[in-house]
């Protein structure tokens, strides 16, 4: 799984990387998170239309998968829940096949069907509130991709109450998806970030590679390492975004799916990978092995950047780190 990209930058504090001022940015918000686009070595007619076209996708994608809105397929696939099966198409079967394949390798804590946890766990809620045990008991029953009826034609979910959600993958399929739109629109360098979501595609246009900031998960504003990229990607799972805290215990959104409990092992994992789904998927899948993160990501053959919960630094070239 190699690619060309390497760490480039060590340090626990101080501003984030922001990666040089290109010939031509985009920005545009979608999936309930703010994205950009960068593009050198083009005009700005040329970029703009094929920023345009990306951006298009970006929208039909989350049209079509979110569980926000009534008429999308996830939620089609949702409503159907113990009746029939719900035809599906070419795209949505690869989506279903990957998250098979993450499912296998998290050992069943990487789990499309999870998402009805939400029903016990409010990460938003002010007091901060923990779930009673019995709330989360009550539909752990519901999580269980193995059970899901499912081909390259139809998918069927067999109990009501249950549900799919491919917010675990979504928005990395989506950078992925941006940057094959744009070289398809004849674009040679570029920079896709979908709300921290990092995809490359060539080195800027005098050969030097992208730098994009690792995230500090404990310093607002602050970068903890950084990379550069030429072609691929980097994607980064932590607990800072959405959780809540008891007593000085985090309780962070990451939830396995066998367990119904949040993750605890590490405060983030950064991963780079060829392509952004699978950057993704694999700092997921790390943050849910917990300590088993290191061996599954040396079998992945990724290059990753780790924060235990205790705030050491761990990672592929830890003498860098």
């Amino acid at each position: 799984m190699a690619a060309p990209m390497r760490a480039i930058l060590s340090g626990r504090s101080g501003p984030p990387f922001h990666p040089p001022m290109s010939n031509f940015r985009a920005t545009f918000r979608a999936m309930a998170s703010e994205h950009k686009i960068e593009l050198a070595g083009a005009d700005d007619a040329a970029a703009q239309h094929a920023a345009d076209a990306a951006i298009a996708d970006v929208q039909r994608i989350e049209q079509k998968y979110t569980r926000y809105r009534d008429d999308s397929l996830t939620s089609r696939i949702n409503q159907a829940a113990g009746g029939a099966a719900v035809p599906i198409d070419a795209e949505t079967a690869a989506l279903l096949r990957y998250a098979d394949a993450c499912h296998r390798l998290s050992h069943g804590k990487f789990d499309i069907t999870s998402g009805v946890l939400r029903q016990a766990w409010n990460f938003r809620s002010d007091p901060p509130i923990r779930p009673a045990q019995q709330a989360i008991d009550r539909v752990l029953p519901l999580i269980n991709w193995s059970e899901v009826e499912w081909d390259d034609g139809s998918i069927r979910l067999p109990r009501i109450g249950m549900e799919i959600d491919f917010g675990g993958i979504g928005k990395e399929y989506a950078a992925d998806r941006v940057a094959t739109i744009l070289q398809e629109q004849g674009m040679r360098h570029g920079l896709v970030n979908l709300g921290g979501d990092v995809r490359a595609f060539g080195a800027q246009a005098d050969g030097t590679p992208w730098r994009v900031g690792i995230r500090h998960p404990r310093r607002d504003g602050a970068a903890i390492a950084g990379v550069e990229l030429a072609d691929g990607a980097l994607a980064t799972s932590g607990d800072y975004e959405r959780f809540i805290e008891i007593d000085g215990v985090r309780f962070c959104h990451i939830l396995d799916a066998t367990t119904g409990m949040p993750v605890r092992h590490w405060q983030s994992i950064s991963v780079m990978a060829p392509l952004c789904v699978m950057a993704g998927s694999c700092s997921t899948i790390a943050m849910l092995l917990q300590d088993e993160a290191p061996a599954f990501l040396a079998e992945q053959a990724t290059w990753w950047h780790g924060v235990r919960s205790d705030g050491r630094v761990v990672g592929t070239e830890s003498d860098l780190l």
